[in-house]
């Protein structure tokens, strides 16, 4: 801009010019850095989470644990260089953080229920009674769990949904973890007819047992005449299996029964009534 075309106000354009000049350039320099500080905070960021990831499956830690940490860590690592970065574009960053807590407060308020989440979130990860890979029971949902995240938890149920469940409800219900533990038993009632020899009926199915070789020999199967019922002789049969076969052996040993009896001619009853009609006077 010419000097000369400004209107005289009584003061120097000139120092005017070299001033404004002087703060564009500072704080296109300080936008500059802000920017800088932000993006190479985040690199540092991606780097510090990254190293906590290696350090933590080099010690073996549980899955959940990892991903709830690095997140937590992001999440905090992300506000300080924010804070940072608006701290060197000149703002007070005492009273951003104040207008902050204010806003988090009001917030916090209104998001009960997210904070309700958040501390059953990490309730899961202190007490763990789930972990990734587990196929779990709860909140009225079954499923493999993919992920822990700090507010939900991520469901893969058997026909390939992703189900998202706040971590409240799950705290909030019964937790049934069906791999929690090595071994399960496979609890199976088989009907047979009252004519059908009962030695014959046990023998048999200690034969498919036997040759099923996915049932453990230890806890050793109960098989036992559990009911005398309305139109069958209800047997129990409960062999004990490694967890991850527990379908398998479940499935193949129902399909087995059924073949095997009846080869041997042993009948599965069907319900049966007595109907007696009277016939009235006239």
């Amino acid at each position: 801009m010419d000097e000369a075309n400004l209107p005289d106000l009584g003061f120097d354009w000139g120092q005017l010019l070299e001033m404004l000049q002087t703060k564009g350039i500072d704080f296109g320099i300080n936008v500059v850095i802000a920017l800088a500080i932000f993006y190479l905070g985040k690199m540092v960021i991606s780097l510090v989470v990254r190293g906590i990831r290696k350090v933590m499956q080099r010690q073996e830690v549980d899955k959940t644990l990892e991903t709830f940490v690095c997140n937590l860590v992001r999440m905090v690592l992300l506000v300080i260089v924010i804070i940072a970065a608006i701290g060197q574009l000149g703002i007070q960053t005492t009273s951003f953080i104040a207008i902050f807590g204010a806003a988090g407060l009001a917030v916090g308020l209104a998001l009960q229920g997210s904070l309700s989440n958040f501390a059953a979130g990490v309730l899961i990860v202190l007490f763990r009674p789930y972990r990734v890979g587990d196929f779990i029971e709860a909140a009225g949902i079954s499923g493999v769990v993919e992920q822990v995240q700090i507010l939900t938890t991520i469901l893969k149920t058997g026909d390939n949904k992703q189900i998202i469940v706040p971590n409240g409800q799950i705290m909030d219900s019964i937790i049934t973890n069906y791999s929690a533990n090595d071994k399960r038993r496979v609890d199976m009632v088989v009907g047979v007819s009252y004519d059908d020899d009962l030695d014959k009926v046990r023998s048999t199915i200690e034969e498919l047992i036997a040759a099923e070789e996915r049932v453990l020999e230890e806890p050793a199967c109960t098989i036992a005449v559990s009911a005398l019922a309305d139109s069958s002789v209800n047997f129990v049969v409960r062999p004990w299996v490694k967890t991850a076969d527990y379908w398998g052996v479940m499935f193949d040993l129902t399909e087995a029964i059924k073949k095997r009896f009846d080869k041997e001619g042993i009948s599965f009853p069907f319900p049966q009534q007595d109907v007696h009609l009277y016939k009235a006077d006239d």
